[in-house]
């Protein structure tokens, strides 16, 4: 029983400090950060700077299944940010996602172009599409307007079954509300 309370204890940690971790900048006027099963994908946008060389398209807004930072390391599952301005859109913001080295390069960051609207809240996400992404450890979305933090949420992936809550939840149809 001590063994559970102190997993229990020690993955309440990992999310706390996650979430003390984020910078919310000036820009932001709603933020909301956690885990999701990824959504259909209607189509890619190239972006050159990521390992994929493409980023999803997507026309719906998952709704979130756990705010908790601590991300089941499964193929469906997504992370990310919901994020509204407070006034203006910002149409030039860079999403920097960086983690555990992947792939034979050993690539620890990805870039790709975002939008963060006034009037409706913006999703930014990583998905987990391939076995070679299911990659223990801190991942940071951080989105950048030129040198500016707009926003920065870390998560930390962790082995499945140290995720009981959210373990295989995603791996069925997708659900959306």
């Amino acid at each position: 029983m001590r063994t559970a309370i102190t997993g229990i204890a020690l993955i309440w940690l990992a999310a706390t400090a996650a979430a003390e971790g984020d910078v919310v900048g000036r820009a932001i006027g709603s933020f909301e950060a956690g885990v999701f099963c990824a959504p259909p994908t209607i189509g890619t946008r190239p972006s050159p700077e990521t390992v994929a060389g493409t980023t999803h398209v997507v026309d719906v807004t998952p709704e979130f299944l756990s705010n908790s930072r601590l991300v089941p390391a499964e193929i469906g599952f997504a992370f990310g940010v919901l994020a509204r301005s407070k006034s203006a859109d910002l149409w030039d913001v860079t999403m920097v996602v960086t983690h555990p080295p992947m792939g034979p390069e050993g690539t620890t960051e990805q870039r790709f172009d975002t939008f963060i609207g006034a009037d409706l809240p913006s999703m930014t996400y990583y998905q987990f599409d391939h076995e070679s992404e299911l990659l223990p450890g801190r991942w940071t979305l951080e989105a950048r307007d030129g040198e500016s933090v707009v926003y920065r949420a870390s998560f930390t992936v962790l082995p499945p079954h140290e995720v009981p809550a959210l373990a295989g939840v995603c791996s069925g149809p997708v659900p959306l509300s």
